[in-house]
Protein backbone atom coordinates (compact mmCIF):
# COMPACT_ATOMS: atom_id res chain seq x y z
CA UNK A 1 0.00 0.00 0.00
CA UNK A 2 2.82 2.39 0.90
CA UNK A 3 4.49 1.70 -2.61
CA UNK A 4 1.08 2.47 -4.04
CA UNK A 5 0.69 5.54 -2.48
CA UNK A 6 4.17 6.37 -2.78
CA UNK A 7 4.20 5.55 -6.75
CA UNK A 8 1.06 7.91 -6.80
CA UNK A 9 2.30 11.04 -4.95
CA UNK A 10 5.45 10.59 -7.54
CA UNK A 11 3.05 10.58 -10.64
CA UNK A 12 0.89 13.57 -9.18
CA UNK A 13 4.41 15.26 -8.35
CA UNK A 14 5.22 15.03 -12.17
CA UNK A 15 2.24 15.98 -13.66
CA UNK A 16 2.25 19.46 -11.19
CA UNK A 17 5.73 19.86 -12.69
CA UNK A 18 4.76 20.05 -16.19
CA UNK A 19 1.71 22.01 -15.56
CA UNK A 20 4.07 24.38 -13.95
CA UNK A 21 6.25 23.91 -17.55
CA UNK A 22 3.44 24.39 -19.38
CA UNK A 23 2.14 27.31 -17.54
CA UNK A 24 5.55 29.14 -17.83
CA UNK A 25 5.63 28.28 -21.51
CA UNK A 26 2.25 29.87 -22.32
CA UNK A 27 3.01 32.72 -20.26
CA UNK A 28 6.41 33.30 -21.69
CA UNK A 29 4.27 33.56 -24.83
CA UNK A 30 1.71 35.73 -23.69
CA UNK A 31 3.69 37.82 -21.09
CA UNK A 32 6.67 40.48 -21.54
CA UNK A 33 9.49 38.31 -21.59
CA UNK A 34 11.40 40.33 -18.42
CA UNK A 35 8.55 39.07 -16.32
CA UNK A 36 9.02 35.34 -17.33
CA UNK A 37 11.55 34.61 -18.89
CA UNK A 38 14.88 33.13 -16.71
CA UNK A 39 17.07 35.65 -15.67
CA UNK A 40 20.57 34.23 -16.89
CA UNK A 41 18.95 33.47 -20.18
CA UNK A 42 17.09 36.90 -20.06
CA UNK A 43 20.51 38.96 -19.49
CA UNK A 44 22.10 37.03 -22.56
CA UNK A 45 19.09 37.44 -24.50
CA UNK A 46 19.22 41.56 -24.03
CA UNK A 47 23.27 41.78 -23.49
CA UNK A 48 24.05 40.12 -26.16
CA UNK A 49 22.67 42.58 -29.04
CA UNK A 50 23.48 45.60 -27.03
CA UNK A 51 27.31 44.86 -26.22
CA UNK A 52 27.58 43.81 -29.79
CA UNK A 53 25.78 47.07 -30.85
CA UNK A 54 27.81 49.13 -28.95
CA UNK A 55 30.86 47.37 -29.87
CA UNK A 56 30.20 48.14 -33.67
CA UNK A 57 29.51 51.93 -32.24
CA UNK A 58 32.91 52.15 -30.85
CA UNK A 59 34.80 50.22 -33.84
CA UNK A 60 33.67 53.37 -36.08
CA UNK A 61 35.12 55.77 -33.79
CA UNK A 62 38.37 53.44 -33.70
CA UNK A 63 37.83 53.07 -37.46
CA UNK A 64 37.42 57.15 -38.02
CA UNK A 65 40.60 57.83 -35.57
CA UNK A 66 42.59 54.99 -37.61
CA UNK A 67 41.31 56.76 -40.96
CA UNK A 68 42.19 60.26 -39.73
CA UNK A 69 45.74 59.67 -38.42
CA UNK A 70 46.16 58.67 -42.30
CA UNK A 71 46.21 62.11 -42.71
CA UNK A 72 48.11 63.87 -40.27
CA UNK A 73 48.55 63.99 -36.77
CA UNK A 74 47.27 67.29 -36.81
CA UNK A 75 44.49 65.59 -37.60
CA UNK A 76 43.76 62.74 -35.50
CA UNK A 77 44.57 65.70 -32.43
CA UNK A 78 41.43 67.55 -34.13
CA UNK A 79 39.33 64.96 -33.79
CA UNK A 80 40.47 64.00 -30.57
CA UNK A 81 39.69 67.82 -29.17
CA UNK A 82 35.96 67.59 -31.12
CA UNK A 83 35.69 64.21 -29.69
CA UNK A 84 34.18 65.60 -26.29
CA UNK A 85 31.74 67.86 -28.19
CA UNK A 86 30.40 64.82 -30.34
CA UNK A 87 30.17 63.00 -26.80
CA UNK A 88 27.45 66.14 -25.43
CA UNK A 89 25.30 65.47 -28.10
CA UNK A 90 25.40 61.67 -27.79
CA UNK A 91 25.17 62.02 -24.02
CA UNK A 92 21.73 64.56 -24.59
CA UNK A 93 20.39 62.45 -27.20
CA UNK A 94 21.02 59.21 -24.63
CA UNK A 95 19.60 60.79 -22.23
CA UNK A 96 16.49 61.82 -23.00
CA UNK A 97 15.80 58.51 -24.34
CA UNK A 98 17.10 56.25 -21.43
CA UNK A 99 14.31 58.79 -19.28
CA UNK A 100 11.78 57.21 -21.76
CA UNK A 101 13.20 53.90 -21.54
CA UNK A 102 12.83 53.59 -18.16
CA UNK A 103 9.41 55.21 -18.13
CA UNK A 104 7.98 53.08 -20.74
CA UNK A 105 9.38 49.92 -19.21
CA UNK A 106 7.61 50.84 -15.62
CA UNK A 107 4.26 51.61 -17.45
CA UNK A 108 4.45 48.29 -19.30
CA UNK A 109 4.97 46.28 -16.45
CA UNK A 110 2.01 47.98 -14.61
CA UNK A 111 0.06 47.48 -17.69
CA UNK A 112 -0.91 51.21 -17.93
CA UNK A 113 -0.81 51.37 -21.70
CA UNK A 114 -2.35 54.64 -22.88
CA UNK A 115 0.13 56.51 -20.45
CA UNK A 116 2.99 54.15 -22.68
CA UNK A 117 1.45 56.35 -26.03
CA UNK A 118 1.77 59.80 -24.33
CA UNK A 119 5.32 59.17 -22.68
CA UNK A 120 6.67 58.05 -26.50
CA UNK A 121 5.13 60.66 -28.01
CA UNK A 122 6.69 63.67 -25.55
CA UNK A 123 9.65 61.91 -25.77
CA UNK A 124 9.72 62.47 -29.60
CA UNK A 125 9.42 65.76 -28.72
CA UNK A 126 11.95 66.56 -26.46
CA UNK A 127 14.44 64.66 -29.06
CA UNK A 128 13.29 67.37 -31.29
CA UNK A 129 14.23 70.50 -29.45
CA UNK A 130 16.76 69.26 -27.91
CA UNK A 131 18.52 68.49 -31.40
CA UNK A 132 17.81 71.87 -32.89
CA UNK A 133 19.68 73.63 -30.31
CA UNK A 134 22.89 71.57 -31.73
CA UNK A 135 22.29 73.02 -35.03
CA UNK A 136 21.49 76.42 -34.27
CA UNK A 137 24.79 75.97 -32.03
CA UNK A 138 26.86 74.50 -34.89
CA UNK A 139 25.71 76.85 -37.96
CA UNK A 140 26.59 79.76 -35.56
CA UNK A 141 29.06 79.10 -33.00
CA UNK A 142 31.61 76.38 -34.97
CA UNK A 143 34.64 78.57 -35.80
CA UNK A 144 34.52 80.33 -32.16
CA UNK A 145 34.30 76.76 -30.53
CA UNK A 146 37.39 75.82 -32.33
CA UNK A 147 39.45 78.61 -31.65
CA UNK A 148 38.57 77.45 -27.70
CA UNK A 149 39.77 74.56 -28.33
CA UNK A 150 43.44 75.05 -30.06
CA UNK A 151 45.73 78.35 -31.07
CA UNK A 152 47.28 76.08 -33.63
CA UNK A 153 46.40 77.49 -37.06
CA UNK A 154 45.81 74.33 -39.60
CA UNK A 155 44.60 72.30 -35.80
CA UNK A 156 41.62 75.19 -35.11
CA UNK A 157 40.79 74.96 -38.76
CA UNK A 158 40.50 71.20 -38.44
CA UNK A 159 38.30 71.44 -35.81
CA UNK A 160 36.05 73.80 -36.99
CA UNK A 161 35.71 71.82 -40.56
CA UNK A 162 34.53 68.49 -38.86
CA UNK A 163 32.37 70.11 -36.02
CA UNK A 164 30.15 71.72 -38.46
CA UNK A 165 29.09 69.31 -40.11
CA UNK A 166 28.94 66.51 -37.31
CA UNK A 167 26.30 69.54 -35.26
CA UNK A 168 24.52 71.17 -38.22
CA UNK A 169 23.52 67.37 -39.86
CA UNK A 170 23.85 65.14 -36.22
CA UNK A 171 20.00 64.77 -35.64
CA UNK A 172 20.05 61.97 -37.10
CA UNK A 173 21.50 60.40 -33.62
CA UNK A 174 18.57 62.05 -31.68
CA UNK A 175 16.20 60.31 -33.73
CA UNK A 176 17.97 57.14 -34.10
CA UNK A 177 17.90 56.82 -29.74
CA UNK A 178 14.46 57.87 -29.26
CA UNK A 179 13.44 55.06 -31.54
CA UNK A 180 16.17 52.74 -30.53
CA UNK A 181 14.84 52.77 -26.79
CA UNK A 182 11.32 52.88 -27.76
CA UNK A 183 12.43 49.00 -29.30
CA UNK A 184 14.35 48.36 -25.95
CA UNK A 185 11.72 49.69 -23.30
CA UNK A 186 10.04 46.09 -25.33
CA UNK A 187 12.31 44.18 -24.53
CA UNK A 188 13.45 43.87 -28.42
CA UNK A 189 16.85 44.36 -28.61
CA UNK A 190 17.74 42.77 -31.54
CA UNK A 191 15.54 44.81 -33.42
CA UNK A 192 17.54 48.34 -31.75
CA UNK A 193 20.62 46.70 -32.29
CA UNK A 194 20.01 46.21 -36.26
CA UNK A 195 18.97 49.84 -36.88
CA UNK A 196 22.09 51.06 -34.76
CA UNK A 197 24.42 48.27 -36.30
CA UNK A 198 23.41 49.51 -39.75
CA UNK A 199 24.16 52.93 -38.99
CA UNK A 200 27.51 52.04 -37.68
CA UNK A 201 28.43 49.78 -40.38
CA UNK A 202 27.53 52.75 -43.01
CA UNK A 203 29.71 55.04 -41.44
CA UNK A 204 32.65 52.35 -41.72
CA UNK A 205 32.47 51.61 -45.44
CA UNK A 206 31.39 55.46 -46.09
CA UNK A 207 34.78 56.85 -43.94
CA UNK A 208 37.59 55.58 -46.64
CA UNK A 209 35.56 56.51 -49.49
CA UNK A 210 34.65 59.91 -48.53
CA UNK A 211 37.96 60.78 -46.43
CA UNK A 212 40.47 59.72 -49.70
CA UNK A 213 37.96 60.15 -52.22
CA UNK A 214 37.58 56.28 -53.83
CA UNK A 215 35.23 55.51 -56.42
CA UNK A 216 35.15 58.73 -57.97
CA UNK A 217 34.03 60.62 -54.94
CA UNK A 218 36.46 63.50 -54.29
CA UNK A 219 38.93 63.27 -51.55
CA UNK A 220 37.06 65.31 -48.63
CA UNK A 221 39.75 64.34 -46.16
CA UNK A 222 38.80 65.40 -42.23
CA UNK A 223 34.93 66.69 -43.56
CA UNK A 224 34.86 63.19 -44.96
CA UNK A 225 35.01 61.56 -41.93
CA UNK A 226 31.91 63.81 -40.15
CA UNK A 227 30.10 63.15 -43.51
CA UNK A 228 30.39 59.66 -42.96
CA UNK A 229 29.40 59.79 -39.30
CA UNK A 230 25.99 61.55 -39.97
CA UNK A 231 24.66 59.90 -42.96
CA UNK A 232 25.57 56.98 -41.11
CA UNK A 233 23.43 58.40 -37.95
CA UNK A 234 20.26 58.89 -40.59
CA UNK A 235 20.41 55.63 -41.91
CA UNK A 236 20.55 54.02 -38.70
CA UNK A 237 17.42 56.30 -37.57
CA UNK A 238 15.34 55.57 -40.82
CA UNK A 239 15.58 51.47 -40.08
CA UNK A 240 15.20 52.12 -36.37
CA UNK A 241 11.78 54.53 -37.43
CA UNK A 242 10.47 51.87 -39.35
CA UNK A 243 11.01 48.90 -37.25
CA UNK A 244 9.28 50.51 -33.99
CA UNK A 245 6.20 51.04 -36.79
CA UNK A 246 5.60 48.11 -38.18
CA UNK A 247 7.32 45.51 -35.39
CA UNK A 248 6.72 47.33 -31.78
CA UNK A 249 3.02 46.77 -31.24
CA UNK A 250 3.27 48.20 -27.23
CA UNK A 251 4.78 51.27 -28.02
CA UNK A 252 2.62 53.44 -30.52
CA UNK A 253 2.98 57.16 -31.65
CA UNK A 254 -0.28 58.56 -31.62
CA UNK A 255 -0.31 62.41 -31.76
CA UNK A 256 -4.54 63.07 -32.03
CA UNK A 257 -5.81 64.69 -28.65
CA UNK A 258 -2.51 64.28 -27.30
CA UNK A 259 -1.08 67.61 -24.50
CA UNK A 260 2.00 67.47 -23.44
CA UNK A 261 2.15 67.62 -19.69
CA UNK A 262 4.88 68.68 -17.06
CA UNK A 263 4.62 65.66 -15.36
CA UNK A 264 5.28 63.42 -17.65
CA UNK A 265 8.41 65.76 -18.79
CA UNK A 266 9.41 65.63 -15.02
CA UNK A 267 9.60 62.25 -14.96
CA UNK A 268 11.17 61.77 -18.23
CA UNK A 269 13.93 64.11 -17.18
CA UNK A 270 14.06 62.53 -13.01
CA UNK A 271 16.19 59.80 -15.23
CA UNK A 272 17.15 61.27 -17.32
CA UNK A 273 19.12 64.49 -16.77
CA UNK A 274 21.16 62.72 -13.93
CA UNK A 275 21.55 60.05 -16.73
CA UNK A 276 22.93 63.18 -19.05
CA UNK A 277 24.81 65.13 -16.86
CA UNK A 278 26.47 61.55 -15.83
CA UNK A 279 27.01 60.74 -19.61
CA UNK A 280 28.13 64.47 -20.16
CA UNK A 281 31.09 63.82 -17.18
CA UNK A 282 33.23 61.99 -19.92
CA UNK A 283 33.26 65.01 -22.19
CA UNK A 284 34.15 67.75 -19.17
CA UNK A 285 36.96 65.51 -18.14
CA UNK A 286 38.48 64.74 -21.70
CA UNK A 287 38.49 68.55 -22.73
CA UNK A 288 39.92 69.26 -18.68
CA UNK A 289 42.69 66.71 -19.47
CA UNK A 290 42.89 67.78 -22.88
CA UNK A 291 44.11 71.33 -21.27
CA UNK A 292 46.35 69.87 -18.69
CA UNK A 293 48.17 67.74 -21.44
CA UNK A 294 48.58 70.29 -24.44
CA UNK A 295 51.11 72.25 -22.51
CA UNK A 296 53.52 69.23 -22.92
CA UNK A 297 52.87 68.14 -26.33
CA UNK A 298 49.77 67.16 -29.13
CA UNK A 299 50.67 64.21 -28.90
CA UNK A 300 49.60 63.66 -25.63
CA UNK A 301 46.04 64.96 -26.97
CA UNK A 302 46.48 62.66 -29.28
CA UNK A 303 47.63 59.89 -27.57
CA UNK A 304 44.39 60.49 -24.75
CA UNK A 305 42.08 60.53 -27.69
CA UNK A 306 43.50 57.46 -28.83
CA UNK A 307 42.98 56.16 -24.79
CA UNK A 308 39.62 56.78 -24.74
CA UNK A 309 38.25 55.40 -27.81
CA UNK A 310 40.05 51.99 -27.29
CA UNK A 311 38.47 51.93 -23.75
CA UNK A 312 35.00 52.73 -24.87
CA UNK A 313 35.42 50.11 -27.63
CA UNK A 314 37.20 47.06 -24.76
CA UNK A 315 34.26 48.25 -22.07
CA UNK A 316 31.60 48.75 -23.75
CA UNK A 317 29.75 45.31 -23.75
CA UNK A 318 29.68 46.42 -19.98
CA UNK A 319 27.69 49.20 -20.69
CA UNK A 320 25.54 47.02 -23.00
CA UNK A 321 24.65 45.03 -20.00
CA UNK A 322 24.22 47.38 -17.47
CA UNK A 323 21.98 48.97 -20.52
CA UNK A 324 19.93 45.32 -20.52
CA UNK A 325 20.03 45.70 -16.44
CA UNK A 326 18.01 49.19 -16.78
CA UNK A 327 14.84 47.96 -18.42
CA UNK A 328 14.53 44.53 -16.76
CA UNK A 329 14.90 45.63 -13.09
CA UNK A 330 12.68 48.69 -14.23
CA UNK A 331 10.07 46.73 -15.28
CA UNK A 332 10.51 43.96 -12.20
CA UNK A 333 10.10 47.29 -9.79
CA UNK A 334 6.73 48.03 -11.48
CA UNK A 335 5.33 44.13 -10.90
CA UNK A 336 7.31 44.24 -7.59
CA UNK A 337 9.45 41.35 -8.61
CA UNK A 338 12.39 41.46 -6.25
CA UNK A 339 13.40 37.99 -6.61
CA UNK A 340 14.07 38.87 -9.97
CA UNK A 341 15.80 41.88 -9.42
CA UNK A 342 18.27 40.35 -7.46
CA UNK A 343 19.17 37.86 -10.01
CA UNK A 344 19.99 40.50 -12.02
CA UNK A 345 22.72 41.91 -9.70
CA UNK A 346 24.04 37.71 -9.07
CA UNK A 347 24.65 37.11 -12.85
CA UNK A 348 25.67 40.95 -14.03
CA UNK A 349 28.45 42.16 -11.71
CA UNK A 350 30.20 39.08 -12.15
CA UNK A 351 30.01 39.11 -15.68
CA UNK A 352 31.37 42.80 -16.35
CA UNK A 353 33.89 41.91 -14.04
CA UNK A 354 35.32 38.64 -16.00
CA UNK A 355 34.87 41.17 -19.27
CA UNK A 356 36.77 43.76 -17.58
CA UNK A 357 39.43 41.46 -16.87
CA UNK A 358 40.00 40.60 -20.00
CA UNK A 359 40.34 44.27 -21.20
CA UNK A 360 43.31 44.49 -18.26
CA UNK A 361 45.09 41.74 -19.69
CA UNK A 362 44.73 43.51 -23.70
CA UNK A 363 45.73 46.96 -22.31
CA UNK A 364 48.54 45.19 -20.08
CA UNK A 365 49.97 42.56 -22.89
CA UNK A 366 50.13 44.52 -26.44
CA UNK A 367 49.77 48.59 -25.88
CA UNK A 368 52.47 49.03 -28.32
CA UNK A 369 49.87 46.89 -31.43
CA UNK A 370 46.80 48.70 -29.72
CA UNK A 371 48.50 52.51 -30.45
CA UNK A 372 50.37 51.20 -33.55
CA UNK A 373 47.01 50.94 -35.05
CA UNK A 374 46.12 54.86 -35.02
CA UNK A 375 49.74 55.29 -36.71
CA UNK A 376 51.64 56.70 -33.34
CA UNK A 377 55.11 57.85 -33.80
CA UNK A 378 57.76 58.12 -31.48
CA UNK A 379 56.94 60.61 -28.80
CA UNK A 380 53.11 59.05 -28.74
CA UNK A 381 54.27 55.41 -27.73
CA UNK A 382 56.59 56.84 -25.27
CA UNK A 383 53.59 58.47 -23.92
CA UNK A 384 51.20 56.00 -24.42
CA UNK A 385 52.48 52.41 -23.48
CA UNK A 386 52.76 53.30 -20.31
CA UNK A 387 49.46 55.75 -20.04
CA UNK A 388 47.69 52.18 -21.11
CA UNK A 389 49.24 49.70 -18.28
CA UNK A 390 48.63 52.04 -15.41
CA UNK A 391 45.00 53.18 -16.26
CA UNK A 392 43.98 49.34 -17.39
CA UNK A 393 44.45 48.52 -13.71
CA UNK A 394 41.40 50.18 -12.16
CA UNK A 395 39.04 48.35 -15.24
CA UNK A 396 37.71 46.07 -12.25
CA UNK A 397 36.31 48.68 -10.29
CA UNK A 398 35.03 50.80 -13.33
CA UNK A 399 32.54 47.49 -14.19
CA UNK A 400 31.13 47.30 -11.21
CA UNK A 401 30.40 51.24 -10.74
CA UNK A 402 28.64 50.94 -14.06
CA UNK A 403 26.31 47.91 -13.51
CA UNK A 404 25.43 49.64 -10.56
CA UNK A 405 24.66 52.73 -11.49
CA UNK A 406 22.21 51.56 -14.44
CA UNK A 407 20.83 49.26 -11.67
CA UNK A 408 20.16 52.29 -9.41
CA UNK A 409 18.45 54.04 -12.27
CA UNK A 410 16.17 51.21 -13.25
CA UNK A 411 15.02 51.65 -9.24
CA UNK A 412 14.34 55.13 -10.01
CA UNK A 413 17.69 56.77 -8.62
CA UNK A 414 19.81 58.31 -11.21
CA UNK A 415 21.00 60.74 -8.72
CA UNK A 416 23.06 57.40 -7.40
CA UNK A 417 24.60 56.87 -10.86
CA UNK A 418 25.63 60.74 -11.49
CA UNK A 419 27.28 60.84 -8.23
CA UNK A 420 29.51 58.40 -8.76
CA UNK A 421 30.52 59.43 -12.34
CA UNK A 422 31.19 62.30 -10.76
CA UNK A 423 33.67 61.01 -8.08
CA UNK A 424 35.32 58.76 -10.70
CA UNK A 425 35.55 60.74 -14.20
CA UNK A 426 35.60 64.51 -12.32
CA UNK A 427 35.90 65.75 -8.67
CA UNK A 428 38.57 62.94 -7.73
CA UNK A 429 40.16 62.33 -11.07
CA UNK A 430 41.32 66.26 -12.44
CA UNK A 431 42.49 67.71 -9.52
CA UNK A 432 44.63 64.56 -9.06
CA UNK A 433 46.16 64.53 -12.44
CA UNK A 434 46.32 68.23 -12.64
CA UNK A 435 48.59 68.12 -9.14
CA UNK A 436 50.76 65.10 -10.70
CA UNK A 437 51.12 66.59 -13.94
CA UNK A 438 52.29 70.24 -12.51
CA UNK A 439 54.74 68.35 -10.02
CA UNK A 440 55.82 65.06 -11.24
CA UNK A 441 55.41 65.10 -15.04
CA UNK A 442 53.11 63.96 -17.64
CA UNK A 443 54.23 60.15 -17.16
CA UNK A 444 52.44 60.48 -13.24
CA UNK A 445 49.59 61.79 -14.80
CA UNK A 446 47.49 58.50 -15.02
CA UNK A 447 48.26 57.38 -11.63
CA UNK A 448 45.22 59.64 -10.83
CA UNK A 449 43.06 57.16 -12.17
CA UNK A 450 43.16 54.63 -9.40
CA UNK A 451 42.33 56.42 -6.39
CA UNK A 452 38.97 58.32 -8.57
CA UNK A 453 37.67 54.42 -9.13
CA UNK A 454 38.36 53.06 -5.78
CA UNK A 455 36.58 55.73 -4.27
CA UNK A 456 33.77 55.40 -7.19
CA UNK A 457 33.48 51.93 -6.76
CA UNK A 458 33.01 51.93 -2.73
CA UNK A 459 30.31 54.60 -3.19
CA UNK A 460 28.30 53.11 -5.52
CA UNK A 461 28.25 49.47 -3.49
CA UNK A 462 27.35 51.61 -0.30
CA UNK A 463 24.78 53.97 -2.08
CA UNK A 464 23.07 50.67 -4.11
CA UNK A 465 22.50 48.41 -1.23
CA UNK A 466 21.18 51.57 0.86
CA UNK A 467 18.58 52.19 -2.03
CA UNK A 468 17.81 48.49 -2.75
CA UNK A 469 16.54 47.98 1.08
CA UNK A 470 14.82 50.95 0.66
CA UNK A 471 12.84 50.65 -2.31
CA UNK A 472 12.27 47.00 -1.28
CA UNK A 473 10.72 47.91 2.14
CA UNK A 474 8.84 50.62 0.92
CA UNK A 475 7.33 48.29 -2.17
CA UNK A 476 6.55 45.69 1.21
CA UNK A 477 4.84 48.27 2.76
CA UNK A 478 2.27 49.00 -0.06
CA UNK A 479 1.69 45.68 -1.02
CA UNK A 480 0.69 45.42 2.78
CA UNK A 481 -1.46 48.60 2.42
CA UNK A 482 -3.59 47.16 -0.72
CA UNK A 483 -4.37 43.60 1.04
CA UNK A 484 -5.76 45.78 3.88
CA UNK A 485 -7.97 47.84 1.49
CA UNK A 486 -9.08 44.72 -0.14
CA UNK A 487 -9.86 42.97 2.87
CA UNK A 488 -12.13 46.01 4.23
CA UNK A 489 -13.77 45.62 0.79
CA UNK A 490 -14.51 42.37 0.98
Amino acid sequence: MKAINKRNKQKKEAQQEEERGRSMRLNMKTENKMAVMPVPKLLFNMSIPLMFFLLIQSLYNIVDGIFVAKLSENALTATSLVYPLQVVMITVSVGTAIGVNAELSRLLGEKKIQDVTKVAVTGLILTAASSLVFVLAGALFADQIASALSKDAEIRQLCSQYLRICMVFGSGIFIEMMFQRFLQATGKTFLSMVSLVVGAVTNIVLDPILIFGYFGFPALGIQGAAAATVIGQWIGSIVACLLNTFLNREVKIVFRDYRMTKSAVAKIYLIGAPTMITNGMPSVMVAVMNVILMPFSPSAVAFFGVYYKLQNFLLMPINGMGQACLPIISYNYGTRNFDRIKKVFRYSIPAAVIISLIATILFLAVPQALLGLFSAGEEMLSIGIPGLRIISVTFAFASVTVILGYAASGLGNSMILMIGTLIRQFAVLLPIAYLLAAVMGIQYVWYAFLPAEIMAFLFMVIASKRLYLKVQKKSTEYGILREDDKKRVR
